[in-house]
């Protein structure tokens, strides 16, 4: 099985996966989903792929989908700092995924949601969602990257971050 760790995250319906890497030789292979993973899927069904490349030190925030989207991230080259943020709760996820290390993040479209490219190279992210894009009528709601209302109390279910209870700020220095 190429899919380890599924693992739920401190806002409901967020999963984080680790994958299979095998290596040998020739290079690396590894799968980025499968139908079949139903403990990362659940009832979801992908339609759409997409890739995105971000330069370093761009953030693409904030947005959300309240038509029942759900996005799947990867990032196959690059590092990135994704975080989703639910309004009624103040609840923040934050997590960084590498290309160094194959992994896969779901997250519920209805969270506010967004990404910082972390690092000095240019973050190729690969993104699978269960809903077709719609050019008439995207099911997409923005606010801006630093919209000062996003406030968290909790920061990946953790109250004493130095973080919370401020603005969002995507470059705070890492504090740990």
């Amino acid at each position: 099985m190429a899919l380890k760790n599924v693992r739920e995250l401190a806002l409901p319906g967020a999963k984080l996966a680790e994958l299979e890497r095998f290596v040998d030789e020739r290079g690396l292979f590894h799968e980025l989903i499968r139908a079949d993973w139903d403990q990362l899927l659940g009832d979801d069904k992908l339609l759409q792929a997409n890739l995105s490349v971000t330069f370093p030190g761009i953030v693409r925030a904030w947005h959300r989908h309240l038509r029942g989207q759900v996005d799947y991230f990867f990032v196959a080259r690059g590092y990135a700092k994704i975080c989703a943020y639910d309004d009624t709760t103040q609840a923040l996820l934050e997590v960084v995924l590498s290309g160094d290390k194959p992994q896969i993040l779901r997250i519920p479209g209805h969270y506010w949601h967004g990404f910082k490219a972390i690092g000095q190279e240019p973050v190729y992210l690969i993104y699978f969602v269960n809903k077709l894009y719609d050019y008439q009528n995207p099911d997409e709601e923005r606010r801006p990257w630093n919209d000062p209302q996003i406030v968290p109390n909790t920061i990946n279910g953790k109250k004493d971050d130095p973080r919370t209870g401020k603005p969002w700020d995507w470059f705070h220095p890492p504090h740990k």
